[in-house]
């Protein structure tokens, strides 16, 4: 069993920046693809980013490509999320997960979750 422990968020001016952490604990699997997702208050939780745990390839969601990077330390079993030039409509909450696959209809996640780490970006 895989635990995560995200860290990092907190409250922020638009234009701002934000680094998350994610740290990974228990029996893990350091092979997995991990990601982000999102959920803000009355929707649905969404893909933000992910990044193959091997080779390190990235994969963003349109509406953060370009302003957020995720990255990760093999040897820490740590994935890390660089928010920039952060946007109102980015407040949320900001889960870390594990085996993230993309499917035909999106991306999802079928290993571990975290508790999650709030965003709130002020304008």
């Amino acid at each position: 069993q895989v635990q995560l422990v995200e860290s990092g968020g907190g409250l922020v001016q638009a234009g701002g920046s934000l680094r998350l952490s994610c740290a990974a604990s228990g029996q893990t699997f350091s092979t997995y693809n991990m990601g982000w997702f999102r959920q803000a208050p009355g929707k649905e939780r969404d893909f933000v980013a992910a990044i193959t745990w091997i080779s390190g390839n990235t994969y963003y969601a349109d509406s953060v490509k370009g302003r957020f990077s995720i990255s990760r330390d093999n040897a820490k079993n740590t994935v890390y999320l660089q928010m920039n030039r952060l946007k109102l409509e980015d407040t949320a909450v900001y889960y870390c997960a594990t085996d993230v696959r993309q499917l035909n209809n999106g991306w999802y996640a079928f290993g571990s979750w975290g508790q999650g780490t709030q965003v709130t970006v002020s304008s």
